[in-house]
Parts: structure tokens; sequence; C-alpha cells
């Protein structure tokens, strides 16, 4: 008995460490952040402006204005095709990649004549030519359904909500096995039909375009061909969402955030000052946009291992991201349709996570609708007053009579997000008295008088070499 009321003592005196042990750490981990501020002189000294924000734009978009039943009915229509590899039948009216061709179009041209007439959808064919294709040429659609900006100075900026259409077994070059594709990649296809049913009503600057592309198991054919054709039109990329494996959500405590993934460059990588490529900033205005609640940033070009149809955009020199559901089960992508040893394989319809992907949904449609109703972006922003004890920004921006303004940005160097720093009325240069040129990096972005702003564009620095 001595034993044991020893060893009960020893346990009681154990459980006051661990607790004293767990305030002080509480404790340090509160104060820390005070103390790292206050060794920092303050920039500028008299503390930043108190900047006039404008709030977001009115009519934001609820995941409840998005039916599931439209979502659900448009990928049973995909999977029921039994298969949709880029490389079975265009023809064939009830199986292959030209059964799902003919299920969206169909879908799209619904959606174009409920918005009398201002959707424009067409289909654009071509041939391209890889391994998966037997290094022969072969048949290729995109589905295009474009809603054309209203102001003629923006209306050649398009904003893209993107899926592909065409779907894979285990091997991707087999045009005989069932490919069902709920997941990878009916729910980005249903996506963008979704988005153009919620956006098709009303007018924006800019240009929305809502597109299905075929060729992505094929080694992401019809986005590389999508880059070509919108450069041929004569559009300029403000920002390009790719949708794809969107419509599952596997983990318990469901619904999570939607992944945002965004590279620096088509490696993913990047030198640890240029973290501000138009990938980025788009990514950054998503989250912004959204909510932090709402999206995750993952601040590399795609999952490992793995490519999508934002790949030649970034390449491209062009704003892209892909939008991925939170914890994939990879027995349900790239799967042929099986049982072994118990465990179900395919990419199946009952695996989705329809309030998921609602989610997903609404946080595409009221990005691309924000930036649509946003003015151009400054251009030419030049970071100056190196060696000076304070910051000069200048840029340069057309006239625009439904500009608000502009907002100069600033983070530490070490932050990922922005915050405001001032709002300022016209464009030219703004000194930031008190701010070194050194501790943050600075960006610009142009504000609407409805409060939607354009992407931010990053400072680049004017200061001449020593």
């Amino acid at each position: 008995m001595g034993i044991g009321r020893k060893a009960m003592a020893n346990n009681r005196r154990l459980k006051r460490v661990a607790l004293f042990a767990t305030v002080l750490a509480a404790l340090a981990l509160a104060v820390a952040p005070v103390i790292v501020a206050a060794q920092d002189p303050a920039e500028p000294a008299g503390g930043k402006p108190a900047a006039k924000m404008l709030a977001r734009p009115n009519g934001r978009i609820s995941p409840d204005a998005v039916g599931e039943t439209f979502l659900r009915a448009v990928i049973t229509e995909l999977a029921a095709c039994g298969t949709r590899e880029s490389i079975s039948s265009w023809d064939d009216a009830t199986r292959g990649i030209g059964c799902g061709r003919n299920h969206i179009l169909a879908r799209y041209q619904q959606i174009a004549k409920a918005s009398g007439g201002r959707l424009q959808v067409s289909v654009d064919k071509f041939e391209a030519t890889a391994e998966r294709t037997f290094n022969k040429p072969a048949h290729f659609e995109n589905i295009l359904a474009i809603l054309p900006g209203s102001d003629p100075v923006l209306a050649k900026t398009a904003f893209i909500v993107s899926g592909h259409f065409d779907s894979r077994p285990s091997s991707p070059t087999d045009a005989q096995a069932d490919a069902p594709g709920a997941d990878d990649d009916a729910s980005g296809v249903a996506v963008g039909l979704a988005a153009a049913r919620l956006l098709s009503q009303k007018k924006y600057r800019a240009t929305l375009i809502f597109v299905a592309v075929s060729g992505e198991e094929q080694g992401l054919l019809g986005s590389t061909h999508l880059v070509s054709y919108l450069q041929e039109q004569g559009y300029r990329v403000g920002g390009f969402l790719n949708n794809d494996i969107v419509g599952a959500d596997f983990a318990p405590g469901a619904p999570h955030r939607v992944r945002v993934f965004s590279a620096v460059t088509a490696a993913g990588g990047g030198a640890a000052e240029d973290l501000d490529s138009p990938s980025r900033e788009l990514a950054r205005a998503i989250e912004e946009i959204d909510g932090r609640e709402a999206v995750r940033l993952i601040f590399r070009l795609d999952r490992m291992g793995r490519g999508g149809d934002h790949r030649p955009f970034v390449q491209a020199g062009l704003p892209a991201v892909r939008f991925t559901e939170p914890l994939e089960n990879y027995d349900h992508q790239h799967q042929t349709p099986r049982t072994e040893k118990a465990r179900e394989y395919g990419d199946l319809i009952k695996y989705l996570n329809f309030t998921f992907l609602r989610h997903v949904v609404r946080d595409n449609a009221e990005v691309v609708r924000e930036l649509a109703m946003a003015p151009a972006p400054p251009a030419n922003v030049v970071l100056t007053g190196g060696v000076t004890p304070d910051a000069k920004l200048d840029w340069s921006a057309p006239e625009d009579a439904e500009r608000a303004g502009f907002e100069i940005l600033w983070r530490e160097t070490t932050d990922p997000r922005w915050s405001v720093y001032e709002a300022v009325t016209s464009a030219g240069q703004a000194v930031l008295k008190g701010v070194s040129t050194d501790n943050h990096f600075f960006a610009v972005r142009a504000v609407g008088k409805n409060g939607a702003r354009s992407l931010a564009v990053p400072a680049m620095d004017g200061t001449p070499g020593i």
C-alpha cells in the first residue's frame, strides 16, 4: 500500500509539472508576437494611414443558389457514357467521348437560350499528337461558352472557368474499358456549367468564358491548344480557374476547404524575392474574395507527380490556378471499376459530396464575377526610394470613369498575404513616409466604384544598382 500511495503522489506531481509547462508554453506563445513587434521600429513612426476602403460588390453568390439536382444530373449524364477516354469514339451517341461532348453541348445551349442569347456556345475542333495518342494525330474538341464583356476596353480580358470532360481507366490508352470519371473530371465540368447558369443572366465589364476541354489525360492537349486559341482570338487572360477532381471530400468532418494550387513558375519553384507571379496573385485574390474559411492556398504548381490544365497557362506566364478537393482517395482516380479483395476501385458518383461541390461552384463563380466587374490592373508599378527614409511607388493606368482609385498593398517579406496600406484616388506616385523599402514587399491594385478589385500588381525594384 505504501508503494501505491507513493506512486499516486508521483503521478500527481508529474501532472502538476505538465500542467505548469503547458501554461508556460501558452503564455510564451501569447506574448511572443508582442515582444517581437516591440523590438522593431514602427513604420511609419506615427502609424500607417487609415485607409478608406470600399465594401466588396453587392450581390454575393451563396452556395444555396447552386442546385444539387443540376450538378447530380450533369455528372450522372457524363458517367453514363461508360467512358470518355479522348481516343474513344467521337461519333457514338451512347458511349465514348462524343457522348460526353453531346451532353455538355446540350447543357450549355440550354443555358445560352435562358440567357437570351448573350452566352455564345461553340466547339473548337483540332488535332494533336502525343505519346498517349500512339504518336499519331488524333481528333480533339473543346467546348466554349463565352459571355462577352460589356466594356469596350475590358471586353478582350477573359476570366475562365474550366474542367476537362475526358476520363481514363487504369490504362491511359485503353479506350474500351469503363471510365465513368465522376470526380475526374465530370465534377469540374459541372462547376463550369453551374457557374454559367449563375452568371449568364447579367453583364460584366470583362468577358467570362466557361470551357470543357478534352485531351487532359493524353497530356494536357486541350488546354495547351486553348492557350493558343485564346491568343489567336485576341483575348488577354485575366485569370484561369482549373477545376479538376473537385467533387469528393472523403475525410470525416466534411465539407472542408477546397485547395487552390498556385506556382511562381511551371516548375513550381522560384527565388525568395520572386513569390509574386500572376498565378500567385490570382490565388491571393481568390482567398480574399472567398474567405480563408472556404479555400486553402497551396503554394506549389500541383500535387506531386500529377499535372493539370492550368500548367500550359502558367508556362505562358498567365495567371492560372487549380482547384482540387481537400484530401484525395487514389482508389477512386484513374482506376478501372472493379473489386479486389473486398476493396472497391473506380471513379463513381456514390463517392461524391455534393455539398462540398456546391461550395466549389460558389467559390469559382464569385471570384470570376468580382474580377470581371473590376477595373483594369495598374501597369508599370515601380518601387524606388532605396537608401532613403521613404518608399516611393509609381504606376500608370488608363482613364476609367468606373474606377474609384487604387489600393497600395504591403506585407512583410515573410508574410504570404497582402494588407492595405492606404487608398488613393489617382495613378502617379505615392510616397510612403517613414516606410523602409527593405522590410516589406509592395503592390498596387485598382478599385472600382462598385468595390471590385483587380488583381494586385507587385512593384518591381526601380532602384539603379550600385
